[in-house]
């Protein structure tokens, strides 16, 4: 499609139409259903919460009336649910859209006024669990289609496939791939919206994302608790000995992961940190709600962007065995045990890190201490395929459109699970991933939102991606 006979200001203006009277009522509805993923809710077969969450993205599809357009959830017993939907094409080519629908505990308090599950816009922010990661998907996806739809511009046969699986490492996703088959064919462009954001101003396209290796580390050294008066410089503390072991996987004085969870940066990769470096800068920082006064683990924005996105990264994120400080008496308690969060490179091999892990953690254990490796979890990061310069064209006209600045392409620290599962099943596809997690957005903590101006430019660049498509596809 020639870029001058488009026409920018139409397109926009039915984008954030279509979003404000039906995309943006319809995620608030999406957000006041509480449907916590599989791994954080022990009952969601039997509460119904995701099959509701579900039901509800169908229902408000088919509300759309979009042409050509077929809608159904996938339920079946033992599975999270998947809503599947088909819009027939009047272009060459098939676009994969992916979202998920599953959301990440509350991790309460919100801030006063907020609430995780009652929608609440704020300074153009909509506030609640699963505004940005991921529920606005569906809904944006849909807006985007539509509105090219009722601009009279071309469109390519879409597949949308939001999942209920994404935050507990998307195990039945290869199950519905395989059903859904036929159906599906074979894309051409798989299009993500569950990716980040650096700023509001600019379209952040993702090439990259972290794997994730997470266990729970048990330390054990006494049948049950004592005193600590009687027994501290006999008996070992368990939570020391955690603090020995997890030394062998970082440096506790710089973070420093050790060399087994390292590689070495891909050059097209380092060129894109560098440039995203220096786009940001000091303003790299300001995503996070430091405290005033406190530092980032390396205040150089080149080695801060490299240690993000391509570096090993160690976290603790909860814990058993330590009661809470008002009840905690004078025991040495006999084990602890640690939630381990280890983010990996993008190119590592995400079982291979974990065989690593256990190797670190159970041979030549201090004082002879009994050490397990509970719940193992690996999931491979990914590194995207070069994409062409046809598709590049493509974005870099539809941010200038929105954005007034060029497309940035660049790795993010997060994970996605399916992304590798993908590449392998579609080696020929290309990927857009994309998202609206920017700067305190806060996607998996308390106050978490989307930014409704930003998404709005977002989607507009995903219409005119959606219309210009064909080119690239015909060539």
């Amino acid at each position: 499609m020639d870029s001058q006979a488009f026409n920018r200001d139409s397109l926009k203006r039915r984008v954030e139409e279509l979003w404000d009277q039906s995309g943006l009522p319809g995620l608030k509805d999406f957000i006041r259903i509480p449907n916590l993923s599989r791994f954080f809710d022990s009952n969601w077969e039997t509460n119904g919460l995701l099959t509701k969450a579900a039901n509800q993205m169908v229902e408000w599809l088919k509300r759309q009336e979009i042409k050509g357009a077929k809608v159904e959830a996938l339920i079946e017993p033992g599975k999270t649910p998947l809503v599947f939907a088909e819009i027939e094409g009047t272009a060459p080519g098939t676009i994969l859209f992916y979202g998920h629908l599953d959301k990440q505990p509350h991790l309460l308090p919100w801030r006063e006024g907020l609430s995780p599950t009652e929608p609440m816009i704020e300074d153009g922010k909509l506030y609640g669990r699963g505004a940005c990661d991921d529920g606005y998907a569906l809904f944006g996806t849909a807006v985007s289609i539509k509105a090219c739809q009722q601009a009279g511009l071309s469109h390519p046969r879409c597949i949308i496939l939001i999942e209920g699986d994404e935050e507990s490492a998307s195990e039945d996703l290869p199950y519905y791939f395989d059903k859904l088959a036929d159906r599906i064919g074979t894309p051409n462009v798989i299009v993500c919206l569950d990716s980040g954001c650096f700023d509001y101003n600019t379209l952040w396209v993702t090439t990259s994302l972290r794997g994730l290796v997470s266990f729970e580390l048990k330390v054990e050294i006494l049948s049950e608790g004592v005193h600590s008066g009687d027994a501290s410089g006999i008996v070992p503390s368990s939570f020391r000995i955690a603090r020995q072991l997890l030394n062998r996987i970082d440096d506790p004085l710089t973070g420093e992961a050790n060399s087994k969870f390292q590689v070495i940066i891909p050059g097209d990769r380092y060129q894109e940190g560098l440039k995203t470096a220096e786009y940001m800068a000091d303003s790299l920082f300001q995503k996070y709600p430091f405290l005033e006064g406190t530092l980032p683990t390396d205040t150089n924005p080149i080695r801060a962007y490299f240690n993000r996105v391509w570096k090993a990264q160690l976290s603790i994120t909860g814990a058993d065995g330590l009661p809470p400080t008002a009840t905690a008496g004078n025991v040495l308690r006999p084990s602890t045990t640690l939630k381990v969060s280890l983010r990996t490179p993008p190119t590592l091999d995400a079982k291979k890190a974990l065989e690593e892990c256990v190797e670190l953690l159970t041979k030549n254990v201090p004082y002879g201490a009994k050490v397990t490796l509970g719940n193992p979890d690996p999931s491979n990061g990914w590194n995207g395929p070069a994409m062409p310069q046809g598709l590049k064209d493509i974005l870099e006209r539809a941010s200038q459109n929105y954005y007034s600045k060029p497309a940035m392409l660049t790795g993010e620290g997060g994970s996605i699970p399916f992304l590798s599962f993908l590449g392998d099943r579609f080696p020929t596809a290309q990927f857009i991933v994309t998202g609206v997690v920017g700067p305190q957005a806060n996607a998996h903590g308390p106050n978490e939102f989307l930014h409704i101006d930003y998404t709005k430019s977002l989607l507009c660049c995903i219409a005119q991606f959606l219309a210009e498509s064909s080119s690239y596809i015909n060539n």
